[in-house]
């Protein structure tokens, strides 16, 4: 069957090179729209964990759900002791945040003021690579403020600018101070930007009376597809009932929801397109066995049965497949992979977006050896479906009735 369904093919060029052409190039289109799906999605998520978010937080339990300094995580050093020990943990510091009035001269505006660890925050989020103008914080850097550049115009201040600060101890007590800004940073985060500010947490902790204690623990893995499995670690080792680690698929629980709605609707157009593939290679396939009702009536009265008919057919699109696909995929992956390492650039499409967290002009692609593997079984699939109901309308003809077709 093998050798006649090869001779059906050099014999039947039109076709052959049709189905040939429809699946190559179905399947660089299908690969390589996947792979840059899964690569803007991968890239939107990375570029918002490094702003502020981590990977994985460590809160005291009903922080998130109540709040209020009775939940703050009390000996902060015990913990960061324990972390050091987890397998996967690339870094962690610990943040203690608080909301306040910050007032200038000719404005006031609500602000969440964090106290951050300088030199660990540099490992842990690109805050400090945001930076716009003046210098980002050190632990010495005192009564100095790293503010956003959307708070520092609502607050019509400029560099080397005071603004007074007020807000609630973590004893409840009141806080307050006259703040120097020595920084301002652009994430790109509209929101982000507009209302947070930073201090180090040396001269913070003095002024809250916050000392080994934090609002929360951020930590970076290594490799976020394994978070899931590190943040066991995480809650093993803690072994605490008032203690939380969550990851950040439940952090950014709607970012992840988004996400998976723009995969949907996708893959729902990928779907539309596969789909025309697949019913015009059927349709020429149905054509061309249409056109040789009588070669298959003559096969079966010589002796092959529908099972020989069926395997020729497979064996046609069998070998069709495999070598549009065989050629297609080299060049699938080769883009793939340039792009993954050299993303497209699309200048403004940060600006464009920034309030649905894209911070970047870049689409990278995201090359992967198991997503590449199903986008091609898929393809696969499609074109041995194709010949189902041609097979079907062979059989739909007697033997002899089908020798007599014209």
């Amino acid at each position: 069957m093998f050798s006649l369904a090869l001779k059906n093919i050099l014999f039947y060029k039109g076709r052959s090179i049709t189905t040939f052409v429809l699946t190559f190039l179905s399947t660089i289109l299908f690969v390589v729209y996947v792979s840059m799906m899964d690569g803007s999605h991968k890239s939107m998520l990375e570029n918002t964990l490094k702003i502020y978010t981590g990977a994985i937080e460590i809160y005291h339990k009903d922080y998130r759900d109540i709040g209020g300094n009775e939940y703050l995580i009390q000996d902060v050093k015990t913990i960061t002791d324990k972390l050091l020990h987890v397998e996967g943990i690339e870094a962690f510091t610990a943040r203690y945040e608080t909301y306040g009035l910050l007032s200038s001269a000719e404005n006031s505006a609500a602000s969440m003021v964090a106290g951050i660890e300088p030199d660990k925050e540099k490992a842990i989020s690109s805050i400090s690579l945001a930076l716009k103008e003046g210098a980002f914080l050190s632990d010495d850097s005192g009564s100095c403020l790293y503010m956003g550049e959307g708070l520092v115009q609502k607050l019509k201040l400029k560099l080397g600018g005071e603004v007074a600060f007020v807000g609630g101890a973590s004893d409840n007590s009141f806080a307050a101070d006259i703040f120097k800004v020595c920084g301002i940073f652009k994430t790109g985060s509209f929101e982000f930007d507009l209302s947070t500010s930073f201090v180090s947490r040396s001269y913070f902790d003095k002024l809250m009376l916050s000392q080994n204690k934090a609002s929360y623990i951020t930590v970076k893995v290594d490799n976020l597809e394994h978070v899931d499995t590190i943040n066991k670690k995480i809650v093993q080792t803690l072994d605490s009932e008032k203690l939380e680690s969550l990851t950040w698929k439940t952090l950014m629980k709607t970012m992840v929801e988004a996400m998976e709605v723009d995969s949907i609707f996708g893959y729902i157009s990928l779907s539309l397109f596969l789909i025309v593939i697949f019913f015009v290679i059927m349709i020429y396939g149905f054509i061309n066995v249409s056109s040789r009702i009588k070669e298959f009536g003559v096969l079966r009265c010589i002796g092959l049965c529908n099972s020989n008919i069926f395997s020729l057919l497979f064996y046609e699109i069998f070998i069709l497949s495999t070598l549009a696909i065989l050629l297609a995929t080299p060049i699938a992956g080769t883009i793939c992979y340039y792009y993954s390492l050299n993303p497209i650039v699309i200048e403004g499409i940060a600006e464009m977006y920034k309030d649905y967290g894209i911070v970047s002009d870049e689409i990278p692609f995201d090359f992967d050896i198991f997503t590449i593997t199903w986008n091609l079984a898929v393809i696969y699939g499609l074109n041995f479906l194709s010949i189902l109901y041609p097979y079907v309308y062979i059989n739909s003809f007697r033997p002899i009735e089908a020798t007599k077709h014209v």
